[in-house]
This record gives structure tokens, C-alpha cells and sequence, in this order.
């Protein structure tokens, strides 16, 4: 069953009451679990995680790109 997103958080014990329900809205957005009121964990769709923590290229190729590359800049140590 689709549904819209729900943009709220969680208790702890809301959260293992109805873990199902949780991961359901996760795939539409980040829910967050709280603990003693404050913000603990956020549950993400499989899809977001990847998109976040996909590398996208070496440092050297971020270098190589950079529009500062053949600048004359003169660093100091």
C-alpha cells in the first residue's frame, strides 16, 4: 500500500510498535527516532543511503576538474 510521505518522528517505542509502518515511510523520507526527546537515529530507503554514500570520483579527479586548476595561486605554510 502506497501512501504519502509522513513527515514526523518517532519514539523509540513507537518505532518497535510499528517498525513495518516505519520502514514503509522511509521509502518516501527520512524518519527520525527519537530517544528521551531527542533526535537518535533517522531510518533512509536502501535507494537514498546508496545515493548518499556513493563515492563520486577520486580527490585527484575532483582536482583535475577544479576551474582553479591552472590558476597562480601562491600557498604559504
Amino acid at each position: 500500500m502506497m501512501s504519502a510521505p509522513k513527515d514526523i518522528s518517532w519514539t523509540v517505542g513507537e518505532a518497535k510498535a510499528q517498525f513495518a509502518e516505519v520502514i514503509e515511510q522511509a521509502q518516501y523520507a527520512p524518519q527520525t527516532i527519537t530517544e528521551n526527546g531527542k533526535p537518535s537515529v533517522v531510518v533512509v530507503s536502501a535507494e537514498e543511503w546508496l545515493r548518499k554514500t556513493r563515492r563520486k570520483g577520486t580527490l585527484a579527479e575532483f582536482l583535475l576538474k577544479s576551474p582553479l586548476r591552472c590558476a597562480d595561486i601562491s600557498l604559504e605554510r
